[in-house]
C-alpha cells in the first residue's frame, strides 16, 4: 500500500529538495537544519526558498518543473480533497492546471486525470454526507416506536445475527468506510482555529469542515447507545443475560480483529449506570472474558494496555500477508485527544518567530499512521439486513434506558425510586 503523502514528501517532491543543503550546515538562508532535516525557519525565508524571482530559481530544471508540480498537485487533491471544495482554490486549481497543459502537451493527461479524479472524490463525498444525514433524521428514541409501533421492533439483534463474529466484521464495514471518508485536515482543523499561524480572518481556513470526523464520534455514541438498548429491552433476567454474553463476544472479536474503536463502543454501552446496574442480570454471566476486554482498554496510565495492543496491531499490519492483517482501527477519541493536546502542547512559532516544523513533523506522522490504517478496504463480506439494522434501528434515549432498567430490576434507592416515579409520569405519558 502506498504511503500517504506528508508535508515532507510534498516539500521534496515539488524540487526544493532539502539535501542541497551540506548536513555541517545548520542556518541556510533563515532555514535552520538538523541531521539534514528541517527543524524551524521563518515563513519569510520559506517563501524566499521556495519561489523563483528573477535573480533566483529552486533547485528545478526547466524541462522537469511542471512534471514536479503536476505531482505536488496529485499529491494535495488526493490527500486533501476537501480544500477544493471551496470555489476559490477550485478556480485556482483550474487555472493552474490549463497553464501546465498549454507549456507542455506531455501533461495534459495527468492534469486532466487528477482533476477527474478530484471532481469524483467530491461526489463520492457527497454522496456519503447524504447519507449520513437521512439516517440521522430516520433514527428515533424506540420508546417513540415501542408505543406507536409495537410490532416493527419486535426482533432484536441477537436475532438478526446470532453470530457474534458476523456482527464484528459487519462493525468493522461501518468502521472503515467511515474512516475512509475522513479527511486528514479534519483531526486538527477542529482546534486550529485557536492557535493559526496568523490572524488573516479571510483566509480559506474559514471554508473547511470536520463533518466526518464529528459523524465518525456520533457513531461511536450510537453504538453504545444500541448496546445498551438491546440489553436493557429484554423482559426477562436471562435474556438480558444472553444479550450481555453475546456483546462480550462480539467485543472479543473485534478486539481480535483490530476493531478497537468499536471495542471500545461496546465496553463503554456495557458500563453504562443503567446496565451496570442490573445485578441480578450480571450475577447469571461469567464475567472473567469482559474483565479481560476491560483490563485491555483501562484508561490508566494513559491507556496503557490499549496503546500496547494498537502497537501490536500496527507491526502485524505493516508485516500483513492478508487484507484482514492489515485492519486497524483505533479508539478514535483518545486519536483525537492525543493529536490535540500534541496541538496544544507545542507552539506553532519558536520564540524567535521561526515556524516550529518539528511540532508539524510530529502532526504529520500520526496523522499519516492514520491515512494509512484508514486505507484498508474491509475484507469481510457485507450483509445489508445486520448493517441496516446497526444504522437505522431506534435506540434509547439516557432516560428511557433507565426507565427500562427500572422496570427490569426494581429501585435499590430512594434516589432511584423518585428517578423512577418521575421518568413514568414524563415518559409513559407522553404523547
Amino acid at each position: 500500500m502506498p504511503q500517504t503523502p506528508t508535508f515532507a514528501a510534498m516539500f521534496n517532491s515539488s524540487g526544493y529538495s532539502r539535501h542541497l543543503y551540506s548536513s555541517r550546515e545548520d542556518n541556510c538562508g533563515g532555514l535552520f537544519y538538523q541531521d539534514n532535516n528541517l527543524v524551524s525557519g521563518s515563513l519569510e525565508a520559506l517563501i524566499q526558498h521556495l519561489v523563483p524571482t528573477v535573480d533566483y530559481y529552486p533547485d528545478a530544471k526547466i524541462g522537469k518543473f511542471a512534471a514536479k508540480i503536476v505531482q505536488l498537485l496529485s499529491d494535495w487533491t488526493e490527500t486533501f480533497p476537501y480544500d477544493f471544495r471551496d470555489e476559490r482554490m477550485m478556480r485556482n486549481l483550474n487555472d493552474m492546471t490549463h497553464k501546465i497543459a498549454t507549456m507542455d502537451e506531455l501533461h495534459q493527461k495527468p492534469v486532466q486525470q487528477l482533476t477527474q479524479k478530484l471532481i469524483r472524490k467530491l461526489a463520492t463525498l457527497n454522496q456519503y454526507e447524504e447519507v449520513l444525514t437521512k439516517l440521522n433524521t430516520s433514527v428515533s428514541d424506540r420508546l417513540t416506536v415501542l408505543r406507536t409501533k409495537p410490532q416493527s421492533i419486535q426482533r432484536d439483534l441477537v436475532i438478526i445475527c446470532n453470530d457474534p463474529y458476523t456482527l464484528a466484521q459487519q462493525l468493522t464495514h461501518i468502521e472503515l468506510e467511515r474512516l475512509s471518508h475522513i479527511g486528514p485536515e479534519e483531526f486538527v482543523q477542529t482546534f486550529v482555529h485557536k492557535d493559526s499561524l496568523d490572524n488573516n480572518k479571510t483566509c480559506f481556513n474559514d471554508m473547511k469542515k470536520t463533518s466526518n470526523l464529528e459523524a465518525y464520534v456520533e457513531w461511536f455514541n450510537r453504538l453504545s447507545y444500541l448496546v445498551a438498548t438491546e440489553i436493557c429491552m429484554p423482559v426477562k433476567k436471562k435474556h438480558r443475560a444472553r444479550v450481555i454474553e453475546y456483546f462480550i463476544d462480539v467485543a472479543r472479536e473485534c478486539f481480535n480483529i483490530g476493531n478497537f474503536n468499536s471495542l471500545m463502543a461496546i465496553i463503554s454501552g456495557m458500563n453504562m449506570s443503567p446496565v451496570s446496574r442490573l445485578k441480578k442480570t450480571w450475577a447469571k454471566i461469567k464475567t472473567a472474558k469482559f474483565h479481560i476486554l476491560e483490563h485491555q482498554m483501562d484508561p490508566s496510565s494513559n491507556f496503557y494496555n490499549y496503546r500496547t495492543a494498537l502497537r501490536g496491531a500496527a507491526q502485524r499490519s505493516t508485516t500483513a500477508h492478508s487484507t484482514r492483517e492489515k485492519i486497524v482501527i483505533p479508539f478514535c477519541s483518545l486519536l483525537i485527544k492525543d493529536i490535540y493536546f500534541l496541538n496544544e502542547g507545542c507552539a506553532n512559532r519558536l520564540m524567535n518567530g521561526h515556524v516550529n516544523f518539528e511540532k508539524f513533523w510530529e502532526l504529520a506522522k500520526q496523522v499519516s499512521e492514520f491515512m494509512t490504517w484508514k486505507q484498508v478496504e474491509c475484507p469481510f463480506e457485507r450483509d445489508r439486513k445486520i448493517l441496516q439494522y446497526l444504522l437505522t434501528a431506534p435506540v434509547f434515549s439516557e432516560d428511557t434506558l433507565y426507565l427500562a432498567s427500572y422496570e427490569s430490576e426494581s429501585p435499590e434507592n430512594h434516589v432511584e425510586k423518585e428517578r423512577w416515579k418521575t421518568l413514568r409520569s414524563t415518559l409513559l405519558t407522553r404523547v
